[in-house]
């Protein structure tokens, strides 16, 4: 039965996609298994939520600042060539922490540990999204972009349970050593790939920061993608980053365990590949409507962390979260490569990744700060309502709910607001 998946045309007839699938599935599992590793580690080590909050959001904020730059270079340089490089530079920089004693560790050499794993996040994102359209035909690009994104969802559920049996059996070092052999294997898997000929940016200036906001352009042009992202980033900063801190140290605190932190983790993912599974095979008129709307599931998250009874609640309710984030792997992707023409998608890739993270920093570093000014339990309730203020208020963009504009394809001539919808 399965053969008719490997006949020629089917999606995993390409050898290219089935190598990148292998390598992101291999990635994923080393950089969900890392932070888990690095919490223990700083919580292990005396560290604060405040210290804990710093030294993720250390990670994020680099990732960011350098996504713009990122997005230049991947539409410049074959993107084949970014991910490896990006792989292997994680590997090496992720190995570093083997060679220092646990008692010694200082949080300074963490945080600039993270900051380098976010230096090649942001480079390998904006690769990792606009590559997939150089290895499969158009037809194939909403299962192909679902089926990556449910393996990378079974990848993050491994990878807290790979860091969790590691840890606990052989302690963090050992899971430092296994993310690092992880990500060279990822990189050697990238070798066999071939994404053709190279696209090569269009217009008659080629300068880089002239490229930069061509790019910037390009996001404002779809104003769907704009709100989205903008949408994103402020979600990341007040839920997510809240969410990320808090999630660790009430599960520690209140339990005496990093499992259940863990555990929850893989819950979660394993929610948003079932979300994934059910929106590809339903046919959706709508899909940002859906997205949207199916979102706001996350609120369950920071619900149960400001009430946290039991482990078996906490388990449910992340399980329950995790359907939030299902239809963005079914729609999101797919919707962008088919808006944007090639040229600019790594760019706008790379914004998505600034734009989307670019406040999160703020809200893991204000994490701490917060609770001490308005209490555990009341901070999480208000990022729970504020989460579902901000679905709301996205839905009354224009193309939101289509995930589509009406507007021609963008191009440097067409880019003014005095445009024809599309026929």
């Amino acid at each position: 039965m399965l053969k008719k998946y490997f006949e020629p045309g089917a999606l995993f007839s390409y050898k290219a996609y089935r190598n990148l699938l292998i390598s992101n599935v291999l990635t994923v599992i080393a950089m969900s298994a890392f932070p888990i590793a690095l919490a223990v580690t700083v919580l292990d080590a005396g560290g604060s939520a405040s210290t804990l909050g710093l030294i993720l959001a250390a990670r994020v904020l680099s990732g960011v600042l350098l996504a713009p730059v990122g997005g230049v270079w991947v539409d410049r340089l074959p993107r084949k060539m970014i991910l490896i490089f990006s792989d292997g530079f994680r590997a090496v920089i992720g190995s570093i922490v083997i060679f220092i004693r646990p008692e010694s560790i200082s949080m300074w050499i963490l945080g600039g540990i993270v900051v380098l794993m976010g230096v090649s996040d942001a480079f390998g994102g904006p690769a990792a999204g606009a590559i997939i359209p150089s290895l499969i035909p158009d037809h194939l690009l909403p299962s192909g972009n679902v089926i990556r994104g449910i393996l990378l969802k079974g990848s993050h559920i491994a990878g807290p349970g790979v860091a969790g049996v590691i840890v606990v059996s052989l302690g963090t070092h050992a899971t430092y050593i296994a993310t690092s052999i992880f990500f060279l294997l990822g990189a050697v898997l990238l070798l066999r790939i071939d994404e053709g000929p190279a696209i090569a940016p269009t217009g008659k200036e080629n300068q880089f920061f002239l490229e930069i906001r061509e790019g910037l352009k390009v996001v404002w042009y779809y104003k769907w993608i704009a709100a989205m992202i903008l949408m994103a980033s402020v979600q990341l900063m007040m839920v997510i980053g809240v969410e990320n801190v808090l999630l660790p140290v009430i599960t520690k605190r209140d339990f005496g365990t990093a499992s259940v932190f863990a555990t929850s983790a893989a819950l979660f993912s394993l929610g948003g590949a079932i979300s994934a599974v059910i929106c590809i095979k339903a046919k959706v008129k709508n899909p940002g409507l859906v997205s949207v709307v199916v979102w706001g599931l996350f609120i369950f998250a920071p619900l149960v962390l400001a009430f946290p009874s039991s482990k078996e609640l906490i388990f449910l309710a992340y399980f329950a979260a995790g359907f939030s984030v299902g239809p963005w792997e079914a729609f999101w992707a797919t919707q962008v490569q088919r808006e944007v023409p090639a040229e600019y998608q790594g760019r706008v890739f790379s914004i998505d990744y600034m734009g989307s993270l670019g406040l999160m920093p703020l809200g893991m570093a204000l994490a701490g700060p917060m609770v001490s000014v308005f209490g555990e339990k009341e901070l999480l309730i208000g990022v729970a309502v504020f989460h579902l203020l901000i679905c709301g208020i996205v839905l009354f963009v224009p193309g939101v709910k289509e995930m589509k504009s009406t507007k021609p394809p963008y191009s440097s001539g067409n880019s003014s607001m005095g445009e024809q919808p599309r026929a």
